[in-house]
């Protein structure tokens, strides 16, 4: 939404106003940091909309400044990586990001990832935007109640993020297909623009994590294509 605040968290100025340049021709307001400990003053000052939030920073680093926004916040969090390589170490970490872009990015693909990130956080803890009851989501023993926004494998509760429920669902809603990870970046982020598609293979990695490596429901990798959910 114009006029949102968003907080760039990034130690190379170049970065910070190419994204400030973007996104304030978007409408949205831009407070910056250029290292952890003045990010995360700025964050208890400000509380911004959103945070897009450098990895490697002087005084405290991307991931120790992500652990603790999300001990007292759900706000959402773009991390930003340097090399494809930080990607794969997020994947096997639970940080708490949104999202997650590789650097250099496109400015573009920034401003769509902002608002779509903004738009489904929104839309989730909106009452007036809550879904109507309707049907339970059924894949084997995993169930999912899109209007109670809940998920159960083995009537045990999953502890799902906004963005994990949403691309769960889409799993379970084309069980048995494969889909690609720019078909899930449309259907699952409602993305408009698609550059780098790392995110999907971090969320993919979630939920794998929360499924559980015994459950009957898995994620297939389908080479070359996306990925799938299976039922054994």
């Amino acid at each position: 939404m114009a006029n949102d605040l968003i907080l760039i968290v990034d130690d190379e100025e170049n970065i910070i106003e190419l994204g400030r340049l973007y996104l304030e021709n978007e409408g949205y307001q831009v407070e910056a940091a250029s290292d952890g400990l003045t990010a995360l003053r700025k964050f208890e000052m400000l509380k911004p909309a959103l945070i897009v939030l450098d990895l490697m920073l002087p005084e405290l680093n991307g991931w120790d400044v992500c652990k603790k926004i999300r001990a007292v916040s759900e706000t959402p969090i773009i991390m930003l990586t340097a090399r494809t390589d930080d990607v794969d170490k997020i994947v096997g970490l639970e940080l708490g990001a949104d999202d997650y872009m590789t650097k250099p990015y496109n400015p573009r693909e920034l401003v769509a990832r902002v608002k779509a990130v903004l738009r489904r956080g929104k839309a989730a803890a909106s009452p007036a935007n809550a879904a109507p009851p309707g049907p339970v989501l059924q894949a084997g023993p995993l169930s999912l109640d899109p209007a109670r926004r809940e998920a159960r494998l083995n009537n045990r509760l999953l502890d799902l993020r906004t963005q994990e429920f949403d691309l769960l669902q889409t799993f379970v809603e084309n069980k048995g297909l494969a889909l690609s990870r720019e078909k899930l970046l449309e259907l699952a982020w409602g993305f408009d623009f698609y550059g780098e598609t790392r995110t999907v293979d971090v969320h993919v990695a979630h939920l794998r994590h929360r499924l559980g490596d015994d459950s009957p429901v898995k994620i297939e990798t389908v080479w070359g294509v996306g990925y799938k959910l299976i039922v054994e």
